[in-house]
């Protein structure tokens, strides 16, 4: 039986990270997983301790000091593939499935003990990032200011005003990446 959540092929290798164009907030932000990682992580988390999908959802935001969680669209299909291929088991528990770890998923994970430990440090560094913690406290501080600035407008913006602010934003991006002085 197929879960409800699952409306992409589990074997697609997009995760479902990818930066959606023109959303600020509210979008699903950077790529936090490679390809496949999610299919070598679950199983680890489930190892550790069987659970629902939920559950594995809240785990992964531990990890990330609140700082990112995955969404149900990636960690369902994901657990689906993974059942199918017999790495874990799901069983009805109140309505909702918990998984286990098969015998098979256990030897998967031995063999992938390096790989794993990979998407563990690639994990860590994500997030920093996504804390900010690769940045210097100043620059931290001047995007905390930029931010605060750009939210005073409370929405009033001209058409005059958007194209000064966008100009000055645009700018100043390229001037970074460049690494030129403004």
């Amino acid at each position: 039986m197929r879960d409800h959540h699952s409306h992409r092929d589990p074997g697609d290798s997009r995760d479902g990270f990818d930066k959606r164009p023109g959303r600020e907030r509210g979008g699903r932000g950077p790529r936090v997983f490679a390809p496949g990682d999610l299919k070598l992580l679950l199983p680890a988390l489930i190892a550790e301790q069987p659970c629902h999908g939920y559950d594995l959802i809240r785990r992964i935001e531990t990890l990330f000091d609140g700082a990112y969680s995955p969404s149900p669209g990636v960690i369902y299909p994901t657990l689906t593939f993974l059942e199918e291929s017999e790495l874990i088991t799901g069983d009805a528990d109140d309505g909702k499935k918990r998984y286990t770890i098969t015998d098979a998923g256990r030897l998967f994970l031995s063999e992938q003990a390096v790989a794993l430990e990979g998407i563990r440090m690639r994990m860590d560094v994500s997030k920093r990032s996504l804390r900010g913690q690769d940045r210097p406290p100043e620059i931290h501080e001047a995007v905390h200011n930029l931010r605060h600035a750009l939210h005073s407008h409370h929405g009033r913006w001209s058409p005059e005003e958007i194209v000064r602010v966008a100009a000055l934003l645009n700018s100043t991006a390229q001037a970074i990446a460049d690494g030129k002085a403004q």
